[in-house]
């Protein structure tokens, strides 16, 4: 529950009187301020025993998440962990099955914070947020125990007799920083990697999606061990906070602008890090496809995934100007099938998850030369924070929407002469976390894969790649770095040891000084793992 503090002031000769409530962000200490009642009376409205400024001031002071208080939260975490309760598979395990418990128990109440922060409709928040999040936690339950066993590796001649192995080991108190357009997945899953690994782990979810935030926090503190694993909630002021601080590693999800900030911090520290950013995801559509099929799926990779608002979302279209009316009118058809005639009060599409975005979407909508480009949509209710799916055709390459990423139910499509002239528009362009690619051109898929760079691509479908626990999920460029899901995720806050053992047999004079021509020549044949030159080392001679 978050702290409150009332005071209550009255003033003489009248009845009338104010309470004011002051609510502060949940820090998640093993203590917090209870919830408190002053009450202060006056008899005039120049003498009072204590004046509001006054208790406001004192409690901020003591609220306040600060430098300080982020550095004692740090010390909190570490000495949890160099105490060694996070590195036994017993532990690891134990907060595992706590995860999967709560999804299972709490499923109602995160289905319904998903809906007050982005009237996300329920089905698609159970499957792209709680049951991934159910994937990835049974995935690490049923696979830790193999993923923690030494990796043993082939050692030399140099070092004979040896035996040698990689190591996972944790690397200790890291920082998640989450994003608001998946708040709860994109929070949980990398927290289930760091907790695989064997870490302490600090979760700052999005103060954009508030409903959620509160509830992880809640739902952490009631079923994870708190000595290891804390949410921090809070807005700038407490991820500053948070960053001026040394950690182990920090995973970022969000824009690239933010990232660059992050990724600043880290340095001053030489602190590790995984930055899931984003960027313009094309769908480039050949005429040879199933065109329902195709145009059914990139929907899905759009609209009705969050409403455009997603880093693996479908950016733009690439298609060539004789196919574009085909497709266009293909999108149509499906999206009334999908959203009905008004999607504006469609149940099945998220909305806008605050004014400022919906007004950044307004703004790069109503650009000079943009808005009369609209073929499809772009009705807009700002008090119910909803712009209907929108599809424009072949805007200025300079507008604010082709430069940006867009994040948002519009679509652009960009229209060439020839399909494979889409390679030179990807390649213009930083690199993408996602490239989707609809033909059945078995050249073209080759051609794809060896010649555009990005995240990650996938052939006929969009976004599925990322359910796929066997491939990493992570971007290149801007776009990002580093990648997690399943074993990656694992891999990502794990430290890779090398270890080598050797016994006190064997020891050989030939790697000791004085290093006379014998010894240089024999030396020299073992290095090389060359046998016939080692034994005519061994005899005297030489090739």
């Amino acid at each position: 529950m978050i702290p409150q503090v009332t005071v209550a002031t009255s003033l003489a000769g009248t009845r009338s009187s104010r309470v004011l409530t002051y609510r502060f962000q949940r820090t998640n200490y093993q203590t917090h301020l209870p919830s408190t009642k002053l009450t202060f009376s006056s008899y005039s409205t120049k003498t009072c025993f204590a004046t509001l400024s006054t208790v406001t001031s004192e409690v901020e002071e003591k609220q306040t998440f600060n430098p300080d208080k982020a550095g004692e939260l740090v010390k909190e975490l570490r000495n949890s962990f160099n105490s060694g309760r996070t590195k036994s598979y017993e532990w690891r395990i134990s907060q595992l099955e706590n995860i999967a418990k709560m999804l299972e128990e709490k499923e109602k109440e995160i289905t319904e914070a998903l809906y007050k922060d982005l009237s996300k409709p329920e089905a698609e928040a159970f499957i792209s947020e709680i049951v991934t999040a159910k994937s990835s936690c049974n995935e690490a339950l049923k696979e830790l125990r193999q993923w923690m066993i030494p990796q043993k590796v082939n050692t030399s001649i140099a070092t004979f007799p040896s035996s040698a192995e990689i190591v996972s080991e944790p690397l200790g108190v890291v920082l998640v920083i989450s994003t608001w357009n998946f708040p709860f997945l994109l929070s949980l899953d990398p927290v289930i990697g760091a907790i695989s690994a064997g870490n302490a782990v600090v979760l700052k979810p999005s103060e954009i999606a508030p409903a959620t935030s509160s509830i992880l926090a809640k739902l952490v503190e009631e079923y994870l061990d708190n000595s290891a694993v804390k949410v921090v909630e809070g807005a700038v002021p407490e991820t500053t906070a948070l960053l001026e601080q040394k950690w182990d590693k920090i995973l970022y999800t969000g824009s690239a602008r933010i990232g660059r900030i992050v990724m600043a911090a880290a340095a001053k520290h030489l602190t590790p890090v995984i930055l899931e950013l984003g960027g313009k995801s094309p769908a480039v559509v050949h005429s040879d496809v199933d065109l329902q099929v195709a145009v059914r799926r990139i929907i899905a990779g759009k609209w009705a995934l969050n409403n455009g608002q997603a880093c693996i979302g479908v950016d733009y279209i690439i298609t060539t100007k004789d196919f574009a009316p085909k497709l266009i009118e293909a999108l149509k058809i499906e999206l009334e099938q999908f959203f009905g005639k008004d999607p504006m009060n469609s149940k099945d599409i998220s909305r806008i998850v605050s004014s400022t975005q919906f007004k950044r979407l307004a703004k790069l909508l109503d650009e000079d030369k943009v808005s009369d480009k609209i073929v499809l949509g772009g009705q807009m209710d700002e008090n119910q924070l909803k712009i209907a799916p929108t599809i424009l055709l072949d805007i200025p390459e300079e507008s604010q929407l082709m430069q940006e990423e867009i994040f948002g139910p519009l679509m652009p499509i960009v229209t060439v002469e020839k399909i494979e002239d889409s390679f030179d528009v990807i390649n213009s362009r930083p690199k993408p976390l996602a490239v989707y690619v609809f033909t059945n051109n078995e050249q073209l898929k080759k051609g794809f894969v060896e010649n555009i760079s990005s995240g990650g691509m996938l052939i006929n479908d969009t976004v599925l790649h990322v359910s796929i626990s066997g491939l990493p999920f992570g971007g290149v460029g801007e776009s990002g770095m580093g990648s997690y899901h399943g074993k990656f995720s694992f891999d990502g806050f794990s430290h890779k040891k090398a270890v080598l053992y050797r016994s006190f047999s064997g020891d050989s004079s030939l790697r000791y000084p004085p290093y006379t021509p014998e010894k240089q020549r024999l030396l020299k044949a073992v290095i090389s793992g060359d046998i016939f030159s080692i034994i005519l080392a061994l005899i005297g001679w030489s090739k």
